[in-house]
């Protein structure tokens, strides 16, 4: 499965602050035995944003994007993904929140978003190192067949 990794915050495209969620992302990813076709930090611009996701879309598999769910303002990577895709996924999110109330309350204040443009699934992570790994821990099992199925391959993929 080929997977781009999008961080999303202004600080580390400015370079002020470590891209830490981004390589952390990345090694989990491949230890998974999924490939790193891209990482990339982007600002949190919504416009930006969609317009690097609906690039990406039908070129790799999976688009994690880790930063801008909570609560700032700036905070703007839901929006950006509900602008570009077809379909949303709400059951991905939904599993990460609950998995994340496991070990915090303040999980529920994530906006995180899930959803499929042109046969990529793409789903939104936490800023955090810590929350972006636990998150993508708890849903990584279904990504593959939810890709497959997004783009007609596996068996509910609507060949039938």
């Amino acid at each position: 499965m080929k997977v781009a990794i999008l961080t999303i915050s202004d600080r580390a495209f400015e370079g002020t602050r470590e891209d830490a969620s981004g390589p952390a992302l990345a090694e989990a990813v491949r230890d998974r035995g999924w490939e790193v076709a891209l990482m990339e930090v982007l600002p949190d611009e919504r416009g930006r944003i969609a317009e690097r996701l609906g690039g990406l879309a039908g070129k790799v598999d999976l688009i994690l994007t880790t930063g801008g769910t909570g609560l700032s303002p700036k905070d703007v990577t839901p929006e950006a993904t509900l602008d570009v895709v077809e379909r949303r996924v709400p059951g991905i999110p939904e599993a990460m929140r609950a998995e994340g109330l496991e070990k915090t309350p303040m999980a529920m204040l994530s906006r995180a978003e899930a959803g499929v443009l042109r046969g990529t699934l793409i789903v939104n992570l936490p800023g955090s190192p810590k929350g972006a790994l636990e998150c993508l821990e708890a849903v990584a099992d279904a990504l593959p067949h939810a890709v497959e199925v997004a783009q007609g391959r596996g068996e509910h993929g609507g060949k039938g």
